[in-house]
């Protein structure tokens, strides 16, 4: 079943351009210079329920706008969007109670209070059951290990904390879908490990569905199964995290560790050199002939260790990137 389905989604924003100087702004209280910037081109996809989905793209490429267009918060220019069997820009009152959003850049939390107030109007606006609501506050705080927070004021909390108590604001209500816009965006690796592993473990558990968008390659490839690539507003690449990188070329990273020193110059026979310190290197190759490269290298030079991996899920980025003629 279809939790989102999109066909043919555009949205367009107006706006007005000033040259500088104050005569310049005298000229544009009666003439002014409209310009039309388009977000989103004609995208279409579906995701269905239970499904991780990575939506990817550079800075101004269209995902925010588009989040906020599934999830209501902005009307589209044209297409179609149905949510949960729901158009999100009629914003009912069943649809709203179905999904939360999540964005790491704003909070809904009120900062001069504690956690448990914003909670407990939560609680209000959801129309949750006491009992549900102390049982799902409770399950949700010793998860994510702030139970000993729930009363200190949201503002005296460090932004890990901060982001744990926004994470649990938005899941009071149980709701079947969630948004998440850079979740993890500012926090230190620990609490970075620690928002993913709940999420994980919210996947396994309550089968939600999640739609993610992150710059953190290592959120999307430890969480995602699926990913959605936008560029300049148009829907690039729809596919599992493996095909983004198979269908790049199918590159393999050989890690080298020598009991001798290693050259530049002479590993650049074998393949591209990524890095080279003295006596350990990093070569990428095609897919294709990594096995006789690995073999030429185990003859060729005293290998005291060597292993072979898949490049990161960012390089696979670029080369889509670079491929359609944007260098990010």
């Amino acid at each position: 079943m279809n939790v989102i389905e999109v066909e043919g989604l555009c949205k367009t924003f107006k706006f007005y351009r000033k040259p500088q100087g104050l005569s310049a702004s005298l000229k544009n209280l009666w003439q002014r210079q409209v310009e039309y910037k388009e977000a989103v081109k004609d995208i279409s996809f579906n995701i269905e329920k239970g499904q991780v989905v990575a939506f990817l793209g550079a800075n101004g490429a269209g995902k925010t706008t588009t989040m906020k267009m599934l999830s209501g918060i902005l009307h589209p220019t044209g297409g179609k969007i149905e949510v949960l069997g729901h158009t999100p820009s009629e914003r009912e009152e069943q649809f709203k109670k179905r999904f939360s959003i999540l964005m790491g850049q704003k909070h809904q939390l009120w900062p001069d209070l504690p956690a448990i107030d914003s909670f407990t109007l939560c609680q209000r606006i959801y129309e949750i059951p006491t009992p549900l609501f102390k049982q799902r506050l409770a399950r949700l705080s010793e998860v994510l290990c702030v139970s000993h927070l729930l009363d200190i004021q949201v503002r005296r909390l460090s932004l890990g904390e901060r982001m744990k108590m926004e994470l649990i604001a938005a899941l009071l209500h149980g709701p079947e879908l969630l948004f998440l816009d850079e979740p993890t965006i500012g926090l230190d690796f620990l609490s970075q490990r620690a928002v993913m592993r709940f999420l994980q473990q919210l996947v396994r558990e309550d089968n939600i569905t999640i739609l993610l968008t992150s710059h953190n390659m290592a959120d999307i490839s430890a969480l995602c199964e699926r990913v959605l690539v936008i560029q300049n507003g148009q829907l690039v690449f729809d596919d599992d995290i493996t095909h983004l990188q198979n269908s790049l070329g199918g590159f393999r990273r050989i890690h080298i560790e020598s009991e001798s020193p290693l050259h530049s110059d002479y590993l650049g026979r074998y393949g591209k050199v990524i890095n080279n310190d003295i006596h350990r290197a990093e070569l990428e190759v095609d897919g294709g002939i990594a096995n006789r490269v690995l073999q030429q290298l185990l003859n060729d030079i005293m290998v005291k260790d060597v292993r072979v991996s898949t490049p990161p899920l960012e390089d696979s980025l670029e080369r889509l990137y670079t491929r359609r003629g944007q260098v990010v």
